[in-house]
């Protein structure tokens, strides 16, 4: 089993916390935004939330959210106390008010209420074999059609047999297995599971020069996405579009999808070049509707660290400065691993 590190963040101080009765309207002011190099906001103005696109079963998660807020409130007062005492930071733009760790799973990318891994005692659901921002998925998704596997089978043994394989599949794409993180100086791992299909030097108008490798995940491969060089995240953008079958090389434009752009860590890339900053492309495919990511700016990431997936078959884009010194290891139609395959290396 793998636990996926938490990036690092600065610890906001500890705050005294508002009144627990209810989810009363957000009254907090917000926050300076900052900003890149363009002048941007660091931090899309569109992502509200880890999963920007929305979905039917992060609606279903949040509604049974709000019930299990009231529940807890109503009758076991002297947890909700607790765990506001243990809370940290403020609520920022968070549309209610938390009662424990569970409430602020698809808020991680905001500047809100957090708590302490000891604090938390929920954490325990890192350690499980499959990514966590799937749990929903696969208690709704994958007991739904285990259910109806046993109610098929209840007329006829091999009408049960769809259903299995369906649960079967979703348990499978949702898992995370672990994985070996190479190491040394300038070593560039896969940021995804799946199919290398381009390795291509492209002019980008931020990043400069740049070498560009394309990946194709199937629904059979991992969708967790892992940061390809160590570094501080400086950019979240956001953008939606259309679900191309990702396997098409426009799908790269017209899809929705969501960049993480990263500060390179000091001496990943020896001497002078024009620009120390990598880029990964999350975007959706013809069935993969979900890009989650809960970094944001500020966020330390290491080589090979989880930082989002893609939600259900989909590719991914990797851009990393060209320089003389970097040698591509990995090859065209190879098959690789994230955070485990190396696909160069600054030398």
């Amino acid at each position: 089993m793998s636990t996926p590190p938490t990036s690092s963040r600065p610890e906001p101080p500890k705050t005294p916390p508002p009144d627990a009765s209810s989810d009363p309207a957000d009254t907090a002011a917000e926050a300076p935004q900052q900003a890149d190099d363009s002048g941007q906001p660091a931090m899309d103005p569109q992502v509200k939330n880890i999963q920007p696109g929305g979905g039917i079963v992060m609606s279903i998660e949040l509604a049974w959210g709000r019930l299990r807020r009231a529940w807890l409130r109503s009758f076991f007062p002297g947890y909700v106390s607790r765990m506001q005492s243990l809370r940290q930071g403020d609520r920022g733009d968070l549309p209610f008010d938390p009662v424990d760790p569970r409430d602020v799973k698809y808020y991680r990318n905001q500047a809100t209420y957090h708590w302490d891994q000891a604090d938390d005692p929920f954490y325990w659901r890192e350690s499980l074999p499959f990514v966590r921002v799937g749990l929903a998925e696969l208690l709704i998704l994958g007991g739904g059609m285990l259910l109806l596997a046993v109610a098929a089978g209840w007329f006829w043994w091999l009408l049960a047999i769809g259903p299995l394989i369906v649960a079967g599949l979703i348990v499978w794409f949702f898992r995370d297995p672990a994985r070996a993180v190479p190491e040394g100086l300038g070593t560039v791992v896969a940021p995804a599971d799946g199919k290398l299909v381009q390795i291509e030097r492209v002019e980008d108008p931020e990043l400069g020069v740049c070498i560009q490798f394309g990946i194709f995940l199937s629904i059979f491969n991992v969708h967790a996405n892992r940061a390809s060089l160590p570094g501080k995240v400086v950019a979240i953008r956001y953008r939606p579009g259309k679900f191309l079958n990702a396997l098409r090389p426009e799908s790269a434009k017209e899809n929705e999808n969501l960049d993480v752009t990263v500060e390179l860590d000091a001496g990943e890339i020896p001497g002078p070049i024009a620009s120390r900053r990598c880029r990964i492309r999350q975007i959706t495919g013809q069935f993969a509707r979900r890009i989650v990511c809960w970094v944001r700016p500020g966020d330390v990431l290491k080589r090979g660290e989880m930082f989002g997936m893609i939600k259900l078959g989909s590719r991914t884009e990797l851009l990393i400065p060209d320089d003389p010194s970097l040698r591509v290891v990995a090859q065209l139609g190879q098959k690789i691993a994230a955070g485990n395959t190396v696909l160069a290396k600054y030398e």
